[in-house]
């Protein structure tokens, strides 16, 4: 049961520990697609399992150490990796479904051919084959003024164009979906059937510090997270801009990727160095030579600080190599 996107910040901001938090992100964040042609999973299928998986991570929470002792590999530098470690936790320890399997590799002929993310089995005793995929994509238009245009998922790309929706969503559904399908894993002797299931969170970020208006492609799932994204010249203006009423008021935090799932909560004594370190960021940020997520926050009630915002700063010729990696899907 994923939460929508304005219901997600507070049954995350229970939580006190950043694994705990990126634990919960991924159970309770909206999916980035639509339940359509592709089967999602839904590792909370009812209110009494969301329920117990609350209690259970609360009590994590208090005591957090044997989830750090999975999770917490110094050499894990793979977002992807982390969070599949998270879920196999969950359902290791989990007071929902139990796993079966993890990582199961297919081979043919001594050559790995795919592997299969998790095997579980629901509490209804229906056996699942999830695969799991944390994305982050940059939505890029066209260039011109034309808005009439539907947007496509070759329009969303990874900051490094090196990925693109279309292409992994193509991925996942002809060949890692299928793989409980395969004679190579009727082999291992798994006793079946076998379900498959997407498993994908994640965020969606669009042009513009007004992108929220803008019509996602149909397959997108309606409540996905958003963000935005500035090239460094717009960033600059923006800075400039009378319009910003908050001021010193605003902390800007670069993100590193492995904090890239749950939002931050940052203690007066943290906050108090970014603030310090905000304006120095703020003019790097001017000439990135890389796309750099950035998270905004501002002072909440009690005194401490919250996420407000989270987007990436791009350089200013990305959009133009970006249009021409989204148009190569023809």
């Amino acid at each position: 049961m994923a939460a929508p996107a304005s219901e997600l910040a507070r049954l995350v901001d229970r939580f006190d520990d950043v694994t705990v938090r990126d634990l919960a992100w991924l159970l309770f964040a909206p999916d980035l697609l639509q339940e359509g042609d592709v089967a999602l999973a839904r590792p909370l299928s009812s209110s009494a399992e969301r329920d117990a998986t609350l209690a259970w991570l609360q009590a994590l929470d208090a005591a957090p150490q044997s989830l750090h002792d999975h999770a917490r590999n110094p050499k894990l530098t793979r977002l992807g990796i982390y969070a599949e470690s998270l879920i196999r936790y969950f359902l290791a320890h989990g007071p929902a479904a139990r796993l079966i399997a993890a990582n199961v590799p297919l081979r043919r002929q001594r050559r790995t051919i795919g592997e299969c993310d998790f095997l579980l089995e629901a509490a209804n005793g229906v056996r699942l084959h999830w695969e799991l995929a944390v994305k982050f994509y940059l939505h890029i238009d066209d260039g011109d003024d034309d808005t009439s245009r539907a947007a496509r998922l070759s329009d969303y790309v990874g900051p490094n164009l090196q990925d693109r929706f279309d292409l992994k969503h193509a991925r996942l559904v002809t060949h890692q979906l299928g793989l409980t399908s395969r004679a190579e894993f009727a082999a291992l002797g798994f006793e079946g059937p076998w379900r498959a299931q997407l498993f994908i969170k994640g965020r969606l970020f669009y042009h513009g510090l007004g992108g929220d208006r803008i019509e996602p492609a149909p397959e997108i799932g309606a409540d996905h997270l958003r963000g935005w994204w500035l090239t460094a010249s717009e960033w600059r203006e923006a800075r400039a801009s009378p319009s910003d009423d908050k001021g010193d008021k605003r902390a800007w935090v670069v993100q590193p990727r492995m904090a890239w799932l749950a939002s931050r909560r940052l203690d007066a004594a943290a906050a108090e160095t970014l603030v310090s370190e905000s304006a120095a960021i703020r003019t790097r940020l001017e000439t990135t030579v890389a796309p750099t997520m950035i998270a905004a926050y501002v002072r909440d009630d009690t005194g401490g600080w919250k996420e407000e915002s989270r987007g990436f700063i791009v350089p200013d010729g990305w959009p133009q190599e970006a249009r021409a990696f989204a148009a190569s899907a023809g």
